[in-house]
């Protein structure tokens, strides 16, 4: 900044007069503008002030002012005292040029990877890996060149680059195409505000094309907050947004997560789940298939209906190519895709599930059924959590524009028959006895009770959630035809395409004990 310079603030209009010469009797040098102009000159012999007209300025006495002097004056000192931001080259910037990519003053050498980086010590030891060697009895402690080793494949030199300037600059642009190899060099060199920067990178850039090698990264380098937020995205994405780009990325751990979990965002029925997983599997066997998300369900049962031929009376999942698949499909709810008939065929004849599975889940249902019609069952009475993430229907609808709506889900629902109705910004459950067909039978019990939970979400072209909602687990009761509003939707959430995920429970898959069966039938 250059120097500061003052001045005399003079009146403004007026030309600056010269001050009195000695000898002069004090008198002032009229002005060119003459007394005309309505200024008059101030004559102080014996230092005796005169009267003035307004715009007079005494020369005897300098720090005399008229009143516009001192309005004016008033004015200036505001002004003076008003802060102006005006913008300096920023020290940062200066530090980073200067120091580190020019390496002035440099009193130690890093090299690594082949490249050799001018550096000082005094910046270096901001990073932990650095302070510690600089501080104890380690030999490098003393030396001006230090060989640094690299054991992690994911750090190269650009990430070396952008790890070591960091510690000569305040911020840091990263690319989400590198931010796992600065996340790796910045966890080797223990840079903490690093670290947590690429998080924050990482968790605003998931998409279907990064979110799996974020969710691994996340897990060796100790990013919790962001393997959990790529988890929530895929909960969200996997069944809504399909992508044969993830289906072939996504690992059998993750998926086996993803399948057991009641936040799963299922779009139609569970029939639907095991789909995905049919063509998941698919392309984990035949990674270099190409083709369209169209055309992936058609190929896949054409592979696998050409393994059933040579592996005929074995299951694909007791196979040694089948049994690392075993644990994800063993997350399957299998009781509501074999409640629908059509999917009970399909399941069967695609021998990917072993019939032992399939035999203990018809026996829990057809006990279930018996329950329900000749022990009164009326459905759940209070919220067991455990139960209803573990063992609640999954379903979903997509609504692409706004309107009326009305529709169920396939399944054998224990004579339950719910109609679900979107109209109005409200979604309405109806149970359904005798004003609506219905293809199976119904339940004429006079009440009924299901537990449910509903969430309803938008999403960008990302995958990114844009506003969400939901009911949390809750119990509805409903006489014989009657309806309930369950979600009164604002404003926030209409944005369309809009997702519905809903998640039932009818009847528990456990039998009642003495102490909870229903009051009318004592002797059952």
């Amino acid at each position: 900044m250059g120097a500061l310079s003052s001045r005399v603030l003079r009146p403004a209009g007026r030309t600056e007069q010269p001050e009195p010469t000695p000898g002069a009797g004090g008198a002032a040098r009229r002005s060119d503008a003459g007394e005309d102009a309505g200024h008059s000159f101030c004559y102080c012999p014996g230092g005796r002030k005169r009267k003035r007209s307004s715009g007079t300025f005494c020369y005897c006495h300098p720090d005399s002012e008229t009143d516009d002097d001192e309005d004016e004056g008033d004015e200036q000192q505001r002004l003076l005292n008003t802060p102006r931001r005006k913008k300096l080259k920023s020290t940062s910037k200066y530090i980073y040029q200067t120091l580190f990519l020019n390496g002035e003053n440099s009193d130690i050498k890093i090299c690594a990877l082949g490249e050799e980086w001018s550096l000082h010590k005094i910046y270096l030891c901001q990073s932990g890996y650095f302070s510690s060697m600089f501080s104890g009895s380690w030999k490098e402690s003393s030396m001006n060149i230090i060989e640094l080793e690299i054991p992690d494949q994911n750090i190269d030199i650009e990430a070396l680059q952008v790890a070591f300037g960091s510690l000569y600059r305040d911020d840091v642009l990263i690319k989400p195409s590198r931010v796992v190899a600065i996340l790796a060099a910045a966890c080797m060199l223990q840079l903490d505000g690093l670290i947590q920067q690429c998080g924050e990178t990482m968790k605003e850039t998931i998409s279907v094309r990064t979110v799996c090698g974020y969710y691994t990264s996340a897990g060796t380098y100790g990013l919790d907050s962001v393997k959990k937020k790529c988890l929530e995205w895929l909960l969200n994405n996997l069944m809504t947004h399909q992508s044969v780009e993830l289906f072939k990325e996504l690992s059998i751990n993750v998926m086996k997560q993803l399948i057991g979990s009641s936040n799963l965002f299922v779009m139609q029925v569970e029939m639907d789940v095991y789909t995905a997983l049919k063509k998941w599997m698919f392309l984990q066997l035949v990674p270099s298939w190409n083709g369209s998300l169209k055309q992936l369900l058609t190929e896949t049962d054409v592979w696998f209906s050409k393994w059933k031929k040579d592996f005929e009376g074995t299951t694909f999942l007791e196979t040694e190519q089948g049994k690392p698949f075993a644990p994800v499909f063993r997350h399957l709810r299998l009781q509501y895709i074999i409640s629908d008939l059509a999917s009970a065929r399909i399941i069967e004849q695609d021998s990917l599930v072993p019939s032992e599975w399939l035999a203990a889940v018809y026996k829990q249902q057809w006990l279930a059924m018996l329950r329900a019609e000749q022990d009164s069952e009326v459905g759940p009475q209070e919220i067991n959590k455990e139960e209803l993430e573990g063992n609640s229907m999954r379903c979903g609808r997509k609504l692409a524009k706004d309107g009326e709506y009305c529709w169920r889900w396939t399944g054998f629902n224990f004579g339950f028959d719910l109609l679900v109705t979107y109209t109005n910004r409200y979604i309405i459950f109806k149970r359904n006895t005798l004003n609506q067909p219905c293809s199976g039978s119904v339940s004429l019990q006079p009440r009924r009770s299901i537990a449910f939970r509903l969430r309803l979400a938008s999403f960008d072209s990302s995958g990114k959630l844009i506003c969400s909602r939901a009911t949390g687990y809750q119990i509805l009761t409903l006489e014989k035809d009657q309806e309930q509003v369950v979600m009164n939707l604002d404003s926030r959430l209409l944005i369309f395409p809009l997702y519905i995920c809903c998640n039932f429970l009818y009847i528990s898959p456990k039998k009642r004990t003495e102490s909870n069966r229903h009051p009318e039938n004592p002797g059952h």
